[in-house]
């Protein structure tokens, strides 16, 4: 694919590239931030409208929207990117580029066509592998050793678009999808500042992707999250940490909700029948399907998160009791 326009030679001390910036999650703040700090010019943000959360229903701004703010830069918040307002004020922009991070919502073509050089986006996953929402919780649940990061140019299919760089990661035996996302975001950050880097010099070329290797990585819901006991102890510990910190691992007991921490598969320990609350000295264990796992933190309806021993003294399961009931 060939270069979407050079730019004219620039001048000591202006910015490399004007830059509309599209982010919302705190997983898009590290790229933002490096982006503040390079030779790049961040013109403005385009983020997801503030939104009610919490108990109280407070009305709060994106993690990108008050980073920016802190910045003093202009912050887009359409209801939707189509919106004929937004697309007037990106012409008015004149953006050279719009580096993309989580921003949460599909960009139309028209806003696509309008940069220089396109929207290029930063994605959590070695692509082909893993297009979609949560990329970084379906590596986790599969069970992979590596993954990484990729930034591409983005185009009207789903994660489709040809790559201009890649960075690899190792998935270490006890990380949580929130603990790798953290490390993506931060090395991501820099991958995306290069690939920009190079753009501005005319030196990088996006490549298409691989037509093999291609699997899809919808958003997790909290539907996805329930543990099911009848999983060999291994998948049950992979789902438990791709689904940790959100949307949260849960099981019921009792028939109420229970949300869980990441569980320790224990191959030469106790094995319950799936789903068997076994408590002894040595901690709280449930059966799987192959084998057992021991808890470690445990939420139940209404309380804090808690040491499963803590729980396991307060709810004194009765021999053959189990997780996961109606």
């Amino acid at each position: 694919m060939g270069r979407r326009g050079r730019l004219p030679p620039r001048h000591e001390g202006e910015p490399a590239l004007k830059l509309l910036f599209a982010g919302t999650p705190a997983p898009a703040v590290p790229s933002l931030e490096a982006l503040l700090a390079s030779d790049h010019e961040v013109v403005a943000v385009l983020t997801r409208p503030d939104a009610r959360s919490g108990r109280g229903r407070q009305v709060s701004r994106s993690p990108v929207a008050e980073r920016a703010d802190a910045a003093g830069i202009p912050v887009l918040q359409p209801r939707s990117p189509r919106e004929p307002e937004f697309l007037r004020q990106l012409v008015d922009l004149a953006v050279d580029c719009a580096p993309v991070v989580a921003y949460g919502a599909l960009v139309p073509q028209a806003a696509l066509n309008l940069p220089r050089h396109g929207w290029v986006n930063l994605h959590f996953s070695l692509l082909p592998a893993w297009r979609g929402a949560a990329p970084v919780q379906h590596a986790l649940m599969a069970g992979d050793e590596v993954t990484g990061a990729s930034t591409f140019l983005l185009e009207a299919g789903l994660d489709t678009g040809p790559v201009f760089g890649t960075l690899t990661e190792a998935v270490r035996p006890r990380d949580t999808a929130g603990d790798l996302l953290d490390r993506l975001a931060r090395s991501g950050a820099g991958l995306l500042v290069a690939t920009l880097d190079g753009i501005a010099a005319g030196v990088v070329e996006p490549r298409p992707q691989p037509a093999d290797g291609i699997s899809v990585a919808p958003k997790v819901e909290a539907a996805d999250a329930r543990v099911d006991w009848a999983l060999p102890a291994h998948v049950v510990d992979r789902r438990v940490r791709g689904v940790t910190p959100a949307p949260g691992a849960w099981t019921t007991w009792r028939g109420e909700r229970m949300r869980l921490g990441p569980v320790s598969p224990l191959p030469d320990g106790p094995s319950p029948a799936a789903g068997e609350v076994l408590v002894d000295s040595g901690g709280v264990y449930v059966g799987t399907g192959s084998g057992g796992v021991r808890l470690d933190l445990v939420q139940p309806a209404g309380k804090r998160m808690i040491p499963a021993a803590d729980w396991a003294r307060g709810a004194r399961p009765a021999p053959g009791e189990r997780l996961g009931g109606a």
